[in-house]
């Protein structure tokens, strides 16, 4: 029962490190109007947690070697706080992005970390479902972590969203430090080492899952990014009712991740496949059928379904590509998701900036399909 305990207060760590990364999609209009700078300088706020996120990843899990993990993860909590904090009172927009790099550099190391932990919490023969339940924080964070947020943040300001978050944050602080095992420090199996890294990577496998990885994430994060843009210039979506639009992809992603992780166990490859393909039909879509609320919401609950699955896909990819090396495999999977997440809002923000919202979800659109194209012609992991 305790090592289920643990599980939930991983899950509850991860799911605010997502909410805390991808809150600014809520609130990026109300920043940017606050320090009157354009949405692609204010989806900086995504973009540098998320490079910051995947040189953590490697970094903090080399150095740590065979450091007490439990006393990591408290450590790396007390950061996520102070960050939310710095946020939350920041005068300029300058502090505002050294609190995201804060973030970012709690992301890379907790997750690449605590999704690993599952089989020695749970024991191996519940691991698969304990590593459900601790992805499931990643759709979690869009159905309920982004749209509440966003609500406090329409009702009080942007900075009441990040006070509120910092006081959760304390809140799983003390979970786990009372879950995780006090006694019994949580060692690294296999301490991570570069040499682990490098030779993972030369693995077609491995290679196949980064490819499309990279690809799939690209175009769900430059797209995503700036939704509420589109809701409100394409849709013509009021700020009140953005949140319930948001609401509803999340809780069409917590669907999807469940859905995926046992549709993983009879193909991996189709699986990753369908998602991948879905993002690219919605996505591109939504340009053209943008202008009526009902085929929004309809599209936007076929991409939240989509990019549910996607998480879970990813990382049984890799952690199947390596079952010698599983915490270099989550390494190698965090450091890939978050570099190419901020990649994502970067190359978005710049298409939003030089030409219109609706290209950007076209151009992302195009990317997951070329996904489909390398798992058509892939083994699965």
């Amino acid at each position: 029962m305790k090592g289920w305990l643990a599980v939930l207060a991983v899950t509850l760590g991860i799911f605010s490190l997502v909410t805390t990364e991808i809150l600014p999609i809520g609130l990026l209009t109300p920043i940017g109007e606050d320090f009157r700078i354009t949405p692609g300088t204010a989806g900086l706020t995504m973009t540098l947690p998320g490079f910051l996120a995947a040189l953590a990843a490697p970094a903090v899990t080399v150095a740590a070697g065979r450091l007490d993990r439990r006393i990591l993860l408290c450590a790396l909590m007390v950061v996520l706080a102070l960050a939310d904090v710095l946020a939350a009172t920041a005068q300029a927009y300058w502090a505002v992005l050294v609190s995201r790099v804060l973030v970012g550099l709690v992301i890379g190391a907790f997750w690449a970390i605590g999704s690993g932990l599952a089989a020695r919490l749970v024991g191996p023969g519940h691991a698969g479902r304990a590593t459900a339940v601790i992805f499931s924080a990643v759709p979690l964070g869009s159905v309920l972590g982004v749209p509440a947020g966003t609500f406090v943040g329409e009702l009080f300001g942007w900075r009441a969203a990040f006070a509120v978050l910092a006081v959760f944050t304390i809140g799983v602080l003390a979970a786990l430090a009372w879950a995780l095992p006090p006694l019994t420090p949580l060692p690294s199996t296999d301490a991570t080492r570069l040499g682990v890294l490098r030779e993972m990577t030369r693995g077609r496998a491995t290679r196949i899952g980064l490819l499309v990885t990279v690809l799939v994430v690209l175009a769900h994060f430059g797209t995503y990014t700036y939704i509420t843009p589109l809701l409100r210039q394409v849709t013509q979506v009021s700020p009140e009712l953005i949140t319930v639009f948001l609401l509803v992809y999340g809780t069409a992603g917590i669907a999807g991740n469940f859905v995926a992780g046992a549709a993983i166990a009879r193909d991996l490859r189709l699986t990753f496949l369908t998602a991948a393909g879905l993002i690219g039909v919605a996505t591109c879509a939504l340009p053209f059928l943008g202008d009526s609320k009902a085929a929004t919401l309809a599209l936007l609950v076929i991409w939240g379904f989509a990019y549910g699955a996607v998480p879970v896909c990813s990382g049984t990819w890799f952690a199947r590509a390596a079952p010698q090396a599983p915490e270099a495999a989550s390494v190698l999977f965090t450091s890939s998701f978050q570099a190419t997440l901020s990649a994502g809002a970067l190359l978005g923000g710049f298409v939003v900036d030089t030409t219109s919202v609706s290209v950007v979800m076209v151009a992302g659109g195009v990317l997951a399909l070329l996904a489909v194209g390398v798992l058509s012609r892939a083994r699965s992991a």
